[in-house]
């Protein structure tokens, strides 16, 4: 498996990236979605990386600076042809090294909150995230988000 940088207007990328809003936008209603488009991924604070074997799309993941050396996950997905082969812990970890590089002292993600969302709370579990209160600009209270983090 390769990690590159990148990638964002491939075909491939932009299916996969057009699957997730769509997949979060039957999990969530649309004002507790917050997953990032094309567009706002393209943010000079985001990096964005794509996971590949040979020519083929395993998945994505974007890391947006929030200042105050702290950093967000964003669009983190996994094709579903590879689910369960190692890509989001392999992306993850990429993501997690490079905000220790970068002197990040902790990393946040929002994610849903209902049952359609319980594997992601795991895995994100299992790499010592917890959860935690609103952060940036997301608002408290909505029972649709739910908020984890890492003390790096």
């Amino acid at each position: 498996m390769e990690i590159r940088a990148g990638g964002l207007y491939r075909p491939e990328v932009v299916s996969l990236l057009r699957l997730h809003l769509a997949e979060l936008a039957q999990l969530s209603p649309p004002e507790s979605v917050h997953a990032l488009d094309l567009a706002a991924l393209t943010a000079p604070d985001i990096s964005f990386w794509t996971a590949w074997e040979n020519e083929t799309l395993l998945g994505c993941a974007a890391l947006k600076a929030l200042g105050d050396r702290e950093g967000e996950i964003k669009s983190m997905r996994t094709a579903p042809a590879h689910l369960r082969k190692g890509v989001a812990s392999a992306v993850l970890e990429h993501i997690v090294a490079t905000a220790r590089t970068r002197g990040y002292r902790r990393l946040s993600l929002e994610t849903g909150a209902g049952p359609g969302f319980e594997a992601a709370h795991a895995f994100y579990r299992r790499f010592g995230f917890a959860d935690c209160g609103a952060f940036a600009d997301y608002p408290a209270g909505d029972p649709f988000s739910r908020f984890m983090s890492l003390a790096l």
